[in-house]
């Protein structure tokens, strides 16, 4: 094969100029990343228009890794590191030769080391970079945790010790082959976790077996499981990551990781639970990617991001309640706050339990009630530091609450969350737990409620004609003539037509009428106030991201319910 540079590939069939390409490659000297890379990241060309014209000049099949499941006996004939080190992965093979997926099939280097090492013709493919790296994380990943199993099986098998230390690492190595086998099933359990962007691990001891699952996108889902009798193997090994007691198995325990995995710094929060087949852990995966706390990270666009603007940065002291059930992005909000207002001009304390992130310019104290630093206890020390902003991670209680209204009321501006379904519904909540009305309606400057929203999955995402129904259950006009998308499934998504999540919002600000219905008990007085503000329902927002093509009304009906 006769290999042809990308760039002047791209200049000969008139994708880019010249100038474009000298622009590309000065650009590419100070960041050391891939030619085609560069040129997407400028927005001077797309993927499409490579893939499409390394097709036509190169006469290279295209495959749809997406659709594509790629056969697992292909991580044994291609070695990881090559696949990982030049982001390839074998599809097909024959005797002779090998069909290697790649997003730049002119890498000769990957050719060459591909061809070395398997002693094979290699015929490349072209395939999405995406599409590339997930089928290599998949296949190497699941690859890895069989063969780390087979490994402790036989070990237990010659009754050779079945090792648990950790050899001297706790970063996740990807190139950790000679680590004992229940290092490596772990670690192929984290970094499946990392490659499917899960929230959590559950690893669950059952009658015959123990199973491995994984919240992603808010729902669980089956991955793998683990022989009964390597249990305590598997248990054992992630008690010691976190610090824990492997020897006490009859009470819950807290601990947590720091690890770092392809290049991205996780916390790992671990708890585990005895029940009646052996101890269940679940790891939360923290991520500290700053992306995540931010306006359009968190979802907020449009009049709801002006709303919240509005809503932080015309109230200097009162109380801003974000608000909604387990699992709806309310700390991720809080968290979006503290990074917007935080300065070297402000003291800003939050109480937090536990504390996620990391925060420069914020003081964050983590809340320990086996200590007695509970939110209250704590909220009453943070008066007398002087605070400017007070960030307390949740209300739980009456005490708390009022604590928190009363610091407002001294000046002082306080953000916390509670857990109810909507805005107005945290109202009746906090009068449930004791506050007086005149407290409410004198702190309370506003309250954002939210929900997160599965969204459509890009790769298999397809229009359809909505019933009647559907129509007039998102409050569309009957002459809507507005297109409406749903996913068909497909491997990128687990088929379930769903993949990544954004979220739905209302925020709530209080105004003269608000606050004096509240102080007179009127439900009637307080519907009429809110009918009369810029109060937008969250059903609203739903029906804008319907309409957007961004979720589905199925989505909306299931967080949400009927109006």
């Amino acid at each position: 094969m006769k290999y042809t540079r990308l760039g002047d590939l791209l200049v000969g069939n008139g994708t880019i100029t010249q100038e474009q390409l000298q622009q590309a490659l000065a650009l590419q000297k100070q960041n050391g990343k891939r030619l085609g890379t560069v040129l997407q990241e400028n927005n001077i060309i797309t993927e499409s228009q490579v893939i499409e014209a390394l097709m036509t000049q190169l006469g290279l099949e295209f495959i749809d890794l997406n659709a594509y499941t790629v056969p697992s006996e292909m991580a044994q004939i291609l070695p990881k590191g090559i696949a990982k080190k030049h982001k390839v992965v074998p599809v097909k093979a024959t005797r002779t030769e090998l069909y290697l997926a790649m997003s730049d099939p002119l890498n000769f280097m990957a050719i060459e080391e591909a061809r070395a090492a398997t002693r094979r013709h290699i015929i490349p493919m072209i395939a999405t970079e995406h599409a590339t790296e997930r089928a290599v994380q998949n296949l190497y990943s699941n690859q890895g945790a069989i063969k780390a199993i087979e490994d402790m099986r036989r070990d237990l098998s010659t009754n050779q010790t079945v090792s648990i230390l950790d050899n001297s690492q706790m970063a996740m190595d990807e190139n950790d082959e000679d680590a004992a086998p229940t290092i490596r099933l772990v670690n192929s359990i984290i970094e499946r976790a990392c490659t499917e962007n899960a929230s959590d691990i559950h690893i669950e001891p059952m009658d015959n077996e123990l199973r491995i699952r994984m919240r992603i996108d808010g729902m669980l889902r089956n991955i793998i499981t683990v022989p009964r009798e390597l249990q305590m193997s598997v248990i054992s090994r992630i008690k010691i990551m976190s610090q824990l007691d492997i020897a006490q198995k009859n009470i819950p325990q807290d601990g947590k990781i720091n690890l770092i995995v392809r290049g991205e710094a996780l916390d790992l929060r671990v708890s585990t639970l005895p029940t009646t087949f052996g101890e269940k852990i679940v790891i939360r995966l923290l991520r500290k990617d700053k992306n995540m706390i931010s306006l359009d990270g968190i979802g907020l666009k449009d009049k709801n991001k002006e709303r919240f603007l509005n809503l932080i940065q015309n109230n200097k002291e009162g109380v801003i309640l974000v608000v909604g059930p387990t699992g709806s992005g309310k700390t991720s909000t809080m968290y979006t706050m503290i990074d917007y207002m935080k300065s070297d001009e402000i003291n800003l304390i939050s109480l937090e339990d536990p504390v996620e992130y990391n925060m420069e310019n914020v003081c964050q104290v983590q809340i320990n009630e086996k200590t007695d630093l509970t939110f209250a206890n704590a909220l009453r020390a943070v008066l007398r530091q002087d605070p400017d902003i007070i960030a307390v991670g949740e209300i739980r209680d009456g005490d708390t609450a009022e604590i928190a209204m009363r610091s407002a009321m001294t000046g002082h501006l306080v953000l916390s969350t509670i857990h109810t379904n909507d805005a107005i519904s945290s109202i009746d909540r906090l009068l449930d737990i004791g506050i007086e009305p005149y407290l409410i309606s004198g702190a309370v400057r506003g309250i954002i409620s939210q929900r997160l929203l599965r969204c459509i999955c890009p790769r298999c995402k397809k229009p359809y004609k909505p019933s009647q129904e559907e129509v007039e259950l998102m409050g569309l006009s009957n002459d809507t003539e507005h297109t409406f998308y749903r996913g068909e499934g497909c491997p990128d998504c687990f088929q379930t037509g769903y993949r990544g999540r954004t979220a739905a919002f209302e925020i709530l600000a209080f105004n003269k009428a608000i606050r004096r219905a509240i102080h007179n008990k009127s439900l009637s007085e307080l519907e009429k106030a809110i009918d009369t503000s810029d109060f937008s329902p969250i059903l609203e927002n739903c029906a804008e991201l319907v309409e957007q093509g961004i979720t589905t009304i199925d989505e909306v009906l299931r967080n949400i319910g009927k109006s």
